[in-house]
């Protein structure tokens, strides 16, 4: 079973933060699906992505191409089977069950920290998976860096 990672956004909006995460994650060799909740939020995500600095390309693509399985990262808004992905970003409050959590090396829960409902959701969510039985720690930005502040 992997570990589930949440990341708590008060510094930097996601689409300065997701870059990094996904750059660390292919560097670990994991394929990566990341789950929203929204698909005009995910093709937002995707042209942030395809307009990043040269040098840190992110190979990747939106679902429902002719190549999703060959996608190194494929952005979702559906709840894509996470069968062939070792890691799962959820994003706006996107869920990630006990059992698909089951499945990766790692899911990431990334929610911003200045929405008070992302928040009350996030929570939801590790109560959720910690008494399902997932290992989960609580990462936070707000001294400037990233810093684990809880684990269970």
């Amino acid at each position: 079973m992997g570990d589930v990672y949440f990341y708590h956004l008060t510094r930097r909006p996601l689409d300065a933060v997701l870059p990094m995460l996904l750059d660390r994650a292919l560097q670990a060799g994991w394929r990566i699906a990341v789950r929203g909740t929204d698909a005009r939020r995910m093709s937002w995500l995707d042209e942030k992505l395809w307009q990043g600095p040269e040098e840190h390309f992110l190979p990747h693509g939106l679902a429902g191409g002719p190549h999703d399985a060959l996608q190194p990262v494929l952005l979702t808004a559906d709840r894509q089977d996470l069968a062939g992905f070792a890691c799962a970003m959820s994003v706006d409050g996107a869920d990630i069950a006990p059992d698909e959590v089951a499945q990766l090396q790692r899911a990431c829960i990334l929610f911003d920290g200045l929405d008070g409902q992302a928040v009350q959701h996030a929570r939801g969510q590790w109560k959720a998976l910690t008494v399902a039985g997932c290992k989960a720690q609580y990462w936070s930005e707000e001294s400037g860096r990233w810093e684990k502040k809880a684990e269970a």
